[in-house]
């Protein structure tokens, strides 16, 4: 099975819409979320919107995060045509900023990144994943 290169797994991970975040829950369980992100500075940041709906802006996710670091994160693309396919796996540690320079700098890619973002910037936590593993691979 043919991997991807370290910069084209960096490439099409940072080039992706949404990735699914995995965190451990309380009891050992996965927690398994799509999230926007951006890569910053070759860390993964993600923030706590306003513009998709949600219950609280208290995240599970972040809860998780704080009593247990380890995370994972997948970005894939599928078609059809299976020659295509390919994913983009990151693990790592994650820490919640609430403020700060890194926080300013990731909110400024996430708004370039998406649009939603730029005429609603959001306002809450920064999840911010520091990779310790990459992997990828890619049926082409």
């Amino acid at each position: 099975m043919p991997a991807l290169a370290p910069a084209e797994q960096r490439a099409r991970l940072a080039a992706a819409p949404v990735a699914r975040l995995a965190t451990v829950r309380a009891d050992g369980t996965p927690r398994l979320v799509p999230i926007t992100f951006a890569l910053v500075e070759g860390l993964v940041c993600s923030a706590v919107d306003e513009v998709k709906p949600k219950r609280s802006t208290r995240l599970a996710r972040l809860d998780d995060v704080r009593r247990d670091p380890r995370v994972g994160l997948v970005v894939d693309h599928y078609e059809d045509d299976w020659s295509a396919l390919w994913w983009v796996r990151v693990d790592g540690t994650a820490e919640v900023h609430e403020a700060g320079p890194l926080r300013e700098r990731a909110l400024a890619e996430l708004q370039a990144k998406y649009p939603l973002y730029a005429a609603a910037p959001p306002a809450g936590a920064l999840l911010v994943i520091t990779p310790s593993r990459w992997s990828g691979w890619t049926a082409a």
